[in-house]
């Protein structure tokens, strides 16, 4: 009587996840059908990346922050449809493999993705890191400064800023806002990182959520991986040649905007761009007015 009880309910169940996943996976489809995205995957080294690329025109890449993924871009390239996106989840992120024996420092990062394009057919691309990925981008654009057009820093990590963020006067104290501990503690992981958090579906957050709580450990050792960084990335600003955008929101928790500052003072050909009301990822908080802020720099 009883395993006849349980028979429905575990139908139900088994259905609800199917019905999850089809929700998820067609809310992930249709937002990056608006951006003309498909996703790929290539073998570089010992690593697959799985990344996301559409369109015509100049080559853009995105690299993404600590703890992201590649459709952390997604709505931002909706408004890029003139130009050949690519945007990869980064080694040891996403869909991209974690390999446990290997190093996921900014320099070693840098160096994946550059062997990463060369399996597309361009010499000259547009370069797009947002905070972990700034810093992987400002490093890659001083060792490869043929192969950049233009560079955009957002909420860059990298360098010392002179005003010390709330996230590093916790991680002082032996906490880390980054790292999610349970599905319940995302919200505050987006608060802290987010002015006005993005709408996110319940079923499509509750995916996310529990993805960060699984990801949390490889993480945090990632973590320790880059956080020793900032010197040798802020010795090489100098080294960048491209012109350079920063864009910074004033009120980012994770990296103090005053390292906006250290940026624009050390780049040669840069200009930066405050956005108001914005925490650490303009990208995903508000998307189209930071496509506008990137799209009046390209065509200046």
């Amino acid at each position: 009587m009883r395993k006849t009880h349980l028979l429905p309910l575990f139908i139900a169940v088994l259905l609800t996840n199917n019905c999850a996943t089809w929700v998820l996976n067609r809310a992930i489809g249709f937002e990056r059908g608006k951006a003309n995205l498909e996703e790929k995957m290539i073998p570089v080294g010992k690593f697959h990346f799985v990344y996301t690329e559409g369109g015509q025109g100049e080559t853009i890449l995105f690299v993404h922050g600590f703890a992201g993924e590649k459709d952390h871009w997604t709505r931002m390239a909706a408004y890029l449809t003139d130009y050949h996106v690519i945007a990869p989840d980064l080694p040891g992120h996403g869909l991209n493999d974690k390999l446990p024996e290997e190093n996921y420092s900014i320099v070693s990062q840098a160096t994946r993705l550059n062997d990463f394009m060369k399996n597309f057919k361009v010499s000259k691309y547009h370069l797009v890191g947002s905070s972990m990925g700034g810093a992987i981008s400002a490093y890659y654009a001083s060792a490869y400064p043929d192969e950049i057009l233009t560079l955009t820093l957002i909420d860059a990590a990298g360098v010392k800023s002179p005003q010390k963020s709330q996230m590093e006067l916790e991680v002082a104290k032996g906490n880390n806002p980054l790292l999610v501990n349970t599905v319940e503690d995302f919200d505050r992981f987006m608060a802290f990182t987010t002015v006005k958090p993005p709408y996110i579906p319940g079923m499509i957050k509750k995916h996310f959520a529990e993805k960060s709580v699984k990801n949390r450990p490889f993480n945090e050792r990632i973590f320790e991986d880059i956080k020793g960084e900032k010197g040798r990335i802020e010795s090489r600003l100098g080294l960048i040649q491209a012109r350079t955008l920063i864009i910074w929101g004033d009120t980012d928790r994770v990296i103090d905007p005053s390292a906006a500052s250290v940026f624009q003072a050390k780049i040669k050909n840069a200009r930066t761009v405050i956005m108001k009301d914005c925490g650490h990822g303009p990208m995903v908080e508000r998307p189209e007015e930071t496509a506008k802020h990137f799209l009046e720099f390209l065509r200046n």
